[in-house]
């Protein structure tokens, strides 16, 4: 991708919905990479910081206060802020556009991209990094480098939208990977969202009483589970279908621990123990 295809970043102006730390990283890995870059969030202090810290040009309350000016509208807000945004694009945002998200489910976000008017020129994205805390005082102009970026385009995304988001990706350093919104969420639902709901489990499932002893093991395992709420209900709830499933799946592998262990059946114990171990391996040794 390239000029010839309608776009080059080095000219266009970008505004980011949503400076939280990853619309905040992507405005600082994008500084002095494009025209400008345009912050919209709905926090004052947020607003400040982004201001003082020189991570945009300019910031805004209101998405109407500047989006009619923007070549490519990213949509780093939760899942479910994205949903509302999407409703609401059309009546703000007079002129036409491409318009990219980088939420963490795909199936329902690229559905009401395709609801968008003729105007837009929707594509679906996320990138798979990021920390537990959100604010965009935790935002890094590296959170990106070398993290895969899925892109999920839709029927009515032209070569135009596919190459701003593949020039953003080379842009910020990160590695391009293409993959259907359906089996987008079915992956994510096992490498992410069930991880979350599992640190969650361990985390309700621990009590109090024992926090002076936790070491490195109950940490690495409970990590998650200190994820914002406001950013992960709307991901589980989007992904609901798939979870079930994952979820089952879970609950049936537990189910052959509880009986070897009620057994005290050794043997079925460790088979179980080692083909975890097995499954590790190949998994991360993958990466």
């Amino acid at each position: 991708m390239n000029d010839d295809d309608g776009f080059n970043l080095s000219l266009a102006k970008i505004a980011i919905i949503g400076l939280g730390l990853m619309g905040g990283s992507l405005a600082l890995a994008l500084r002095g990479k494009c025209s400008a870059i345009y912050g919209i969030d709905p926090d004052p202090n947020t607003r400040q910081l982004a201001i003082s810290q020189n991570i945009v040009d300019q910031v805004f309350e209101d998405p109407a206060e500047i989006i009619s000016q923007a070549d490519v509208i990213v949509l780093a807000a939760p899942v479910l802020a994205i949903f509302s945004i999407l409703s609401t694009l059309p009546e703000i945002m007079p002129n036409s556009c491409i318009v990219m998200d980088l939420g963490s489910t795909k199936v329902e976000i690229v559905r009401k991209m395709e609801e968008l008017p003729a105007r837009f020129d929707p594509i679906g994205g996320h990138p798979i990094c990021g920390k537990e805390r959100l604010s965009l005082e935790n935002a890094d102009r590296t959170l990106y480098y070398a993290a895969p970026f899925l892109v999920t385009p839709i029927g009515r995304t032209t070569k135009k939208a596919l190459s701003a988001i593949t020039q953003i990706i080379d842009a910020i350093g990160a590695k391009l990977d293409i993959l259907d919104a359906t089996e987008h969420d079915r992956i994510l639902a096992l490498t992410s969202h069930l991880p979350y709901l599992l640190s969650s489990v361990l985390a309700l499932t621990t009590p109090g009483s024992v926090a002076p002893y936790i070491g490195p093991g109950f940490r690495s395992a409970s990590r998650l589970a200190g994820t914002s709420t406001s950013m992960m209900l709307g991901v589980i709830l989007s992904n609901r279908e798939n979870l079930l499933v994952a979820l089952e799946n879970i609950q049936d592998e537990l189910a052959v621990i509880t009986s070897a262990l009620a057994d005290k059946d050794a043997e079925a114990l460790n088979s179980t123990l080692q083909a975890a171990q097995a499954a590790y391996i190949k998994i991360i040794g993958s990466k």
